[in-house]
């Protein structure tokens, strides 16, 4: 029985270079085997300063080396889908960058093609809700130790306004809605255990690149709400509140937190307030480390395609709803 599992990366992505590589580096379950990029000359550089043994020049070339058991895919959004699809074909298991795709109809085309691969395993990558903090909110919300919940605000944003980054591109389903909402909307899905009944958004686009730059959305579920503001192009912060009907949770770092510094996470109840502290972890080894032993082990992941599916459902019917009225008046609600 294999004790580890080789993996190549698809590009030579700035997440894959500076957080998800050294992370998966570090699993005990995993050897980043191979890397490739459409630039050979690339692809041997970062294999280079990462130490990996395998180089190619394009993506196909790695998909054809029968000693690389899964892969992880860090290329743009619309690129997601047809380059899973294309590494199932290729025997590979598949960990692939969120959103799964651009639209819930591209996410269900890889969801139906997996069926084709049933030993093959496929994860959307949240790493977020592996990390201890969130497994932690989670059996708070659960147990009822806020009450009932009904209420969640999540904040999201960061600063880039270039026009030749990747996630302030149109044609490659970039915005704040898909780099960073998507978050908002995951969390809140996570902690309801359950759809939104409706939705509503508003986006503002920049007017020149068109891709939103900040989008704001209120989730209606049976049991409450949520309400989410995420942006590319404001001041870095991100925080997450929880709030129920004796009690809320505050998570400080809620979607990346430093591998190298303690988290936090504020309880107040009616019997007074608790700081909680979780040791420094990297929630992308945790999330390697998961998926390694599913393949190795048999065993279920933490999440299937049907959740990224519905994600991406929400996600559009947002999008959706902030566009403009029809010009004889009515209104448009994502549902």
């Amino acid at each position: 029985m294999k004790s580890i599992i080789r993996w190549g990366v698809l590009s030579t992505a700035k997440i894959a270079r500076e957080k998800v590589i050294p992370a998966m580096q570090k699993s005990a379950y995993c050897k980043v085997l191979a890397i490739c990029s459409r630039n050979l000359e690339q692809a041997q550089s970062v294999a280079g300063l990462l130490n990996i043994e395998k180089a190619y020049g394009s993506y196909e070339e790695l998909l054809n080396d029968t000693e690389i058991d899964a892969v992880y895919i860090p290329l743009p959004n619309h690129m997601h889908v047809e380059w899973a699809i294309k590494s199932l074909q290729a025997g590979k298991h598949v960990l692939c960058e969120k959103p799964v795709g651009i639209s819930s109809a591209d996410a269900l085309r890889l969801q139906k093609a997996s069926l084709d691969f049933p030993r093959l395993k496929v994860m959307e990558a949240f790493m977020y809700r592996l990390h201890p903090q969130w497994i932690f909110a989670k059996d708070l919300v659960n147990s009822c130790k806020i009450g009932e919940l009904k209420m969640i605000q999540s904040f999201f944003s960061y600063y880039n306004a270039d026009p030749a980054n990747i996630r302030n591109q149109v044609e490659a389903a970039g915005g704040a809605m898909m780099d960073v909402g998507c978050y908002c909307v995951s969390l809140s899905r996570f902690l309801y255990g359950e759809e939104p009944i409706s939705v509503l958004g508003k986006l503002e686009k920049d007017p020149v690149m068109m891709t939103d730059r900040i989008a704001s959305g209120i989730l209606n579920f049976s049991k409450g709400m949520s309400t989410f503001t995420c942006s590319t192009q404001l001041m870095p912060y991100q925080r997450v509140n929880i709030i129920g009907t004796t009690g809320r949770i505050e998570i400080e770092m809620p979607f990346n937190p430093l591998p190298d510094q303690k988290t936090k996470l504020n309880l107040y109840t009616q019997q007074g307030n608790e700081e909680i502290f979780f040791d420094a972890v990297d929630q992308y080894t945790i999330q390697t480390d998961l998926f390694s032993r599913a393949i190795l082990e048999g065993s279920p992941l933490p999440y299937d395609l049907e959740d990224a599916v519905n994600n991406m459902k929400v996600i559009e019917a947002i999008i959706e709803s902030s566009n403009p009225l029809p010009p004889k008046g009515g209104s448009k609600t994502g549902e």
